[in-house]
């Protein structure tokens, strides 16, 4: 049995974590969530780290939703940084799942950001734990979570 570990914010202004849980549900089996919410995204390593070596995760899902102003895209790369170094101490994937609330253009499309994006990123998980062949088919396919897919460049001629 798999152990996914789920890290959110109480900063968010949606729960990705739980849009991710339904569709891994929906996507198999063979695995069990530990779920940790801290208050903001500097928050999100050492939780990512507790999942880790307390609750014995195999892989951790990260969801922050950044706001639009400066301090915040700070506060994102540090997130980002911290959450870099945990998985090279570990040895093990931790999915960043961030949204930036001025990723989208009002309410409606942040929801629907979140929810394609958190989707998008919990098969990845999925993938990375059961088939990760599955991800080396779609190597250099221009696979995008939350907006539409870019596509491969020029003919996305495969070696």
């Amino acid at each position: 049995m798999k152990v996914i570990g789920i890290v959110d914010t109480t900063f968010a202004r949606y729960d990705m974590a739980s849009t991710a849980m339904d569709e891994l549900e929906k996507t198999g089996t063979g695995f069990i969530f530990q779920r940790y919410t801290v208050p903001g995204i500097k928050d999100i390593p050492v939780a990512a780290k507790i999942l880790f070596e307390d609750y014995n995760c195999d892989i951790v899902m990260a969801f922050g939703m950044p706001g639009p102003m400066p301090v915040d895209k700070i506060s994102a790369q540090i997130a980002s940084t911290g959450i870099m170094e945990v998985q090279l101490q570990e040895k093990k994937h931790i999915i960043e799942v961030f949204v930036h609330e001025d990723e989208a253009m009002d309410d409606n499309e942040l929801s629907w950001l979140c929810d394609r994006r958190a989707r998008e990123h919990a098969l990845n998980v999925y993938y990375l734990l059961f088939d990760r062949e599955k991800l080396t088919e779609n190597a250099g396919m221009g696979l995008r979570q939350g907006f539409p897919d870019k596509g491969p460049a020029g003919s996305g001629h495969k070696h």
